[in-house]
């Protein structure tokens, strides 16, 4: 497998499954190398993207891995792959977030991320914030 920032060209792949931003904040983030891609033998698998909250802060608005390539660490790897990125820009920690009702809540504390708190808004479940020390 491998991962390497996305490109422009990426953007209709990503935005076929990406249903949670619109086409121009993809296109924008992925301008600002803010999105990362997996491929394993050069096919599209996944990616992960990424913006700053308060503007200081990164945090993963969206990992997502295609079904067939659930269960076997591509979430993993991307995640550590951001991760190094992001303390390498000097950044001590990171956030993320997922709805209680989402299983990834126990993939990013297996990855050691910390419950930091919830928002629950109308008709949503409750949304659950991780960080994490880097």
């Amino acid at each position: 497998m491998t991962i390497r920032t996305a490109k422009i060209e990426d953007f209709a792949i990503i935005h076929k499954y990406d249903k949670h931003i619109n086409e121009d904040e993809l296109k924008s983030i992925i301008n600002q190398d803010r999105v990362f891609v997996a491929e394993e033998n050069g096919q599209f698998i996944g990616w992960l993207r990424y913006n700053l909250f308060w503007d200081n802060t990164p945090f993963m608005n969206m990992l997502y891995i295609l079904d067939e390539y659930r269960g076997i660490g591509v979430g993993k790897q991307l995640t550590l792959h951001w991760e190094k990125l992001m303390k390498d820009l000097k950044f001590e920690l990171v956030m993320t977030s997922t709805m209680s009702n989402e299983h990834a809540q126990h993939f990013y504390r297996k990855l050691n991320y910390i419950d930091a708190g919830s928002l629950l808004l109308p008709n949503e479940p409750l949304e659950i914030f991780f960080i994490k020390s880097i």
